[in-house]
């Protein structure tokens, strides 16, 4: 593999895995009603948060999680069980009324998007955005850059960057979405995508099941679309 052939596929797997276009009306429904300086803070503070943590993951691999014991299988169930909890907590409550009522309560810009911030760090940051399937991505392409030297590992933080770019750049202009879509079309979608997010996170529990067992779930369960 050559290292174009190297960027172009880490990019390509990093950015179908933590997928920021198709996560922005998750986020416009979690910045309802902030003002465009504290939406784009939130947007920044979230890519910073992708950017530091897949670096971390990309320099010291599975050492954090063999530090305590844990399973990339048990990483996945867990965050499997968090999901489902948000998805069903979207697709059953005005997810977007309480959320525009704590935009609406805070004056200060820059203290309310620390605080929404870390709200969304759990389940938003982590496991949505960086979950089992990027951070075993980066992982693995960590060490496919090692033969490249200095430079696979500037390709590889260059390719982190950009993805984190990417993140910032399609959160900043979400309030487009929801200008579109509207108070009662964000609802809608809010509460599809709630049940979209349950799904997935059963597919995680699954895929984490099948991983750490022998024949408990079938493989055309655990991977449907597998060619």
């Amino acid at each position: 593999m050559s290292q174009w052939d190297f960027a172009v596929n880490f990019f390509i797997a990093l950015f179908a895995l933590i997928d920021p276009i198709g996560n922005v009306p998750l986020f416009a429904a979690a910045t309802t009603g902030a003002d465009p300086r504290g939406r784009r803070l939130v947007a920044a503070y979230i890519a910073l948060f992708v950017l530091g943590f897949l670096t971390f993951f990309y320099f010291t691999g599975l050492s954090l999680l063999a530090f305590f014991g844990i399973s990339l299988p048990a990483f996945r169930i867990a965050g499997g069980v968090i999901l489902f909890l948000l998805g069903l907590e979207m697709a059953r409550e005005d997810f977007t009324a309480r959320f525009a009522a704590v935009a609406e309560g805070e004056g200060d810009a820059r203290s309310w998007a620390r605080r929404r911030f870390a709200g969304l760090i759990v389940p938003f940051g982590m496991p949505l955005l960086i979950g089992p399937g990027a951070i075993s991505t980066v992982i693995i392409y960590a060490s496919e850059a090692r033969p490249y030297g200095l430079t696979g590992t500037a390709i590889g933080l260059g390719t982190i960057a950009a993805i984190a770019l990417l993140v910032l750049a399609a959160f900043a202009a979400s309030h487009l979405v929801g200008r579109v879509l509207g108070k009662i079309g964000t609802s809608i979608v809010v509460r599809v995508l709630g049940l979209i997010l349950c799904a997935m996170a059963v597919q995680f529990v699954m895929v984490g099941i099948a991983d750490s067992t022998n024949g408990v779930i079938r493989a055309d369960a655990a991977a449907p679309y597998a060619e």
